[in-house]
């Protein structure tokens, strides 16, 4: 693998979940960078580790390739099968579904092998089937195994608290199990308030899974912590998404970076990982999370994060934290634990969480058109972040992002 990125990706269990998770401070669909390859994968890998989702029972691969219109996604999709993983997500939005069902019709064999997932955004129980019906239609098939509300508070935040709690989302979601047409429902979020969401959702009873930002170095106080502990003890299963996404700046000297890092966390070298790989053992040793969504744009990526979850071990809490500490030193573009601290902080209603998240876009996994019609979907409001106290916001952000310079290439290359 070339020292350059290509497109940015992807208990020790004697220390207990809370204690992996006790001192304070990252995303798939999703994203890393690459590294030279460390070792080579055999010559025919076996199925990847795997999880129960919550309380589906149903075992997960703990690396889910997150997918993405590209040009060679039909050698990804078949690559990612031969390398193991067993879990495929997708989207209306992502524009991926027709590779995947002419992946599934060329070979027939593979979908009763893989845990298939895709994504839309009803707005009211009513639009639930309509919406499936079409996405079976897109790919193919007969059944979804999980169908998410796509994006939880992005253009549905007033309705975030309320229907993970209402009964007739229930009972729209149950008719669509009856009728065989999907096995399991919830929703994906990377949305400041998405600890709330969470909460409601433990509260309701009736989502299965949930998809969202995660970091693997949450304070153990925080609330989204503690969402994520009712989600756990509910039998939600949880996907982590964007969790190395936007970890370096691609716009600095990151083979340097890279290998600062890698100095300063000596269980890499140990144990033969890459910096991403590293981050993908610290995600996966909190237990409560059964699988990483990794958004990979190569066959390098494909390589690199699969050898990643063969030979996982869980990290020891000191070795989290120094890949923690190293991580958030080094010019990172995204906050995988935004919950709207750095905006309140600011004294600004400019979404910082979203306009760092849609450079991420844009910088790293070379979504540009998309990033750039996402931000133009945001108000003036929302876009105007003259006069937001910067500095301030910086230091209470969780991962202290630089915002006065990562606003200037927002504006310079967004706008």
């Amino acid at each position: 693998m070339s020292h350059r990125p290509t497109h940015p990706m992807a208990s020790d269990l004697e220390t207990s979940r809370r204690g992996f998770l006790g001192t304070a401070a990252a995303s798939l669909t999703v994203a890393g960078g690459a590294q030279p390859a460390r070792s080579q994968a055999p010559a025919s890998p076996r199925i990847l580790p795997t999880r129960k989702l919550g309380k589906t029972g149903v075992e997960v691969t703990i690396l889910n390739l997150g997918t993405w219109r590209n040009p060679g996604l039909d050698r990804l999709l078949r690559l990612a099968y031969a390398q193991g993983i067993r879990m495929y997500d997708t989207a209306k939005s992502y524009g991926s579904e027709p590779a995947i069902r002419g992946w599934l019709q060329e070979r027939t064999e593979v979908r009763s092998s893989i845990f298939l997932v895709t994504k839309d955004s009803p707005r009211q129980p009513a639009d639930l089937a309509p919406m499936v019906d079409q996405r079976l239609k897109s790919l193919g098939v007969d059944q979804l195994d999980l169908f998410f509300i796509h994006a939880l508070g992005d253009h549905n935040e007033r309705d975030g608290l309320s229907w993970p709690r209402s009964a007739e989302w229930g009972r729209a979601a149950d008719k669509l199990k009856s009728a065989g047409k999907i096995r399991f429902f919830g929703f994906s979020t990377h949305h400041r308030r998405r600890a709330e969401y969470l909460q409601a959702a433990a509260q309701g009873g009736f989502v299965d899974v949930i998809m969202l930002q995660y970091s693997p170095w949450l304070e153990t106080d925080a609330p989204l912590n503690r969402a994520l502990d009712a989600c756990h003890a509910k039998g939600i299963g949880l996907i982590s998404m964007k969790q190395v996404a936007g970890q370096f700046n691609p716009n600095g000297p990151l083979p340097d970076v890279l290998r600062e890092v890698e100095r300063r966390v000596p269980v890499l070298q140990e144990r033969n990982l890459t910096v991403f790989g590293g981050l993908l053992h610290a995600i996966w040793t909190d237990p409560r999370i059964s699988a990483a969504c990794v958004s990979m744009r190569n066959t390098d990526q494909i390589r690199e994060n699969a050898d990643a979850a063969r030979r996982f071990e869980p990290l020891k809490l000191s070795q989290i934290h120094s890949l923690r500490d190293a991580s958030l030193a080094h010019g990172r573009t995204l906050c995988a634990d935004c919950d709207g601290r750095c905006m309140a902080a600011a004294g600004t209603s400019a979404r910082l969480d979203d306009l760092t998240r849609y450079l991420t876009y844009y910088e790293h996994h070379g979504l540009r058109s998309e990033a750039r019609r996402l931000y133009a979907e945001l108000s003036d409001v929302e876009r105007d972040h003259r006069g937001a106290d910067l500095d301030a916001a910086r230091q209470a952000c969780p991962g202290r992002l630089n915002f006065a310079q990562l606003l200037r290439r927002v504006d310079q290359h967004l706008a």
